[in-house]
């Protein structure tokens, strides 16, 4: 049987999970904008639950919590949705990096052809940004700092604590996009000065098409962001439309069980990583990321003088991994994160990234190194 080994992508659902998602889809399924019965009364109460399920991962309060459909919808949102603000005060600088998800770079692109100024900081070669880097970079109209949690191609945590340091005395409004981070790593996302948090479900083993945009409040003032899309007072009247109750009680419950389940899961995924580099590692295998900076679910690799598309079809059958993020994988380009990394135009074309998690089954670690043993 083939192991799914691209857990960065989109990981497998909790059975508790799947569960609770099918009740609201069956069962439960009023309307949370209806108050009139007890149907919308008890959508409306598991809602507000979810948002109490997922504050606590984050240290914040219920009613800073918006649902989305996603991080890249509230990847959008946090980032055009303060264009407004910063045209109105003329603070038209922003701060991000190189390594960013497209769901980043790509609204930071629409802004840069609306006249606002984009300066994209480069990584180490350890895949992460220097926080010294950072404040080089600020500057007095600098309205957002947008910084990840966790890259989505090498698993490289960022050092969001240091980056809130050096935002202590600027106005500069903190973004991080944690789609890959939210439920794995409490920490860093728990910073009061991080003024905006974009997560998703499907990367905490929760649904798809289901996220949320922590708004932290500043001096008791929320961040001024104006809706993208408008039809509705939902969600604070930031996001219209009917909220989709089985996935965000979905995502609520998959994070509730990610803090209480961290301890057993980590132990898991650290076994699977050992497993991993003894039998991957004697194959003169390049790690690409800084090992102590790497959560351990993650390992992108290359293989000397192997292209991933050979890697691939070589594990086809016995393990299920990508070359890159799942958003540009249909059209495949070098990954500008690697490239960003320094790495050459030919270490790239041969980067795969392995990812798993607590629900991965067996893996047969020694058949994918025989395979490339083939290959070599």
């Amino acid at each position: 049987m083939t192991a799914y080994l691209d857990c960065n992508a989109t990981t497998p659902m909790e059975p508790e999970v799947r569960d609770v998602v099918l009740r609201f889809m069956a069962e439960d399924f009023g309307n949370a904008g209806s108050r009139t019965h007890d149907f919308g009364i008890r959508a409306q109460q598991a809602v507000q639950r979810a948002r109490e399920q997922v504050a606590a991962v984050l240290g914040a309060k219920r009613d800073e919590v918006l649902f989305t459909s996603g991080a890249t919808e509230s990847n959008n949102l946090a980032i055009l949705g303060l264009a407004p603000h910063g045209e109105k005060t003329g603070r038209r600088h922003i701060v991000s990096t190189a390594i960013e998800h497209k769901a980043v770079l790509e609204p930071l692109e629409r802004l840069r052809k609306c006249g606002f100024e984009v300066t994209l900081v480069p990584p180490t070669g350890g895949g992460w940004v220097d926080a010294d880097a950072i404040r080089s970079a600020l500057r007095p109209d600098t309205l957002l700092v947008s910084v990840m949690h966790v890259n989505n191609e090498t698993g490289v945590l960022q050092p969001l604590d240091e980056i809130c340091r050096v935002l202590t005395d600027h106005p500069a409004y903190l973004h991080t996009d944690a789609a890959q981070g939210f439920g794995k790593e409490f920490k860093a996302i728990r910073n009061p000065r991080i003024d905006l948090i974009s997560i998703s479900g499907h990367k905490i083993y929760g649904p798809k098409g289901v996220g949320a945009l922590l708004m932290r409040r500043r001096d008791y003032e929320r961040v001024p962001l104006t809706p993208l899309m408008v039809g509705g007072g939902q969600e604070r009247g930031l996001r219209p439309g009917t909220v989709a109750v089985p996935l965000v009680v979905g995502l609520g419950l998959a994070a509730e069980i990610a803090l209480c389940d961290n301890e057993r899961r980590q132990r898991m995924i650290l076994k699977m990583r050992e497993e991993a580099l003894a039998s991957l590692k004697p194959l003169n295998v390049t790690i690409h990321g800084d090992t102590e900076r790497t959560l351990p679910h993650v390992l992108n690799i290359s293989f000397p003088g192997v292209d991933s598309e050979a890697v691939m079809l070589a594990w086809k059958g016995i393990s299920a991994v990508s070359n890159g993020a799942a958003c540009t994988s249909q059209s495949y380009t070098l990954s500008h994160v690697l490239l960003a990394m320094g790495f050459a135009d030919a270490d790239v074309r041969r980067a795969v990234r392995i990812s798993w998690c607590h629900l991965t089954g067996r893996v047969d670690w020694a058949g994918m190194a025989a395979a490339i043993v083939r290959l070599i």
